[in-house]
């Protein structure tokens, strides 16, 4: 069984560090609307909740 290492802090309200082995990313935003979450490896991912049966919906892009 391989070892995970997964670490979130809150900076502030509404801003997480998270960090784990390979790299560290930081999001914006609350669990029931609207966040962004750009990591060091490049990723962008933007994620809406939206309500009732339609769940969360997520686009990716990668930024260069």
């Amino acid at each position: 069984m391989p070892l995970t290492f997964r670490k979130s802090f809150r900076i502030l309200p509404g801003v997480r560090l998270n960090i784990n082995r390979r790299s560290w990313s930081i999001t914006v935003g609350s669990r029931n609307g609207l966040q962004h979450t750009r990591s060091s490896t490049g990723r962008d991912t933007t994620s809406i909740n939206l309500p009732g049966p339609l769940g969360w919906r997520s686009t990716r892009r990668r930024s260069r």
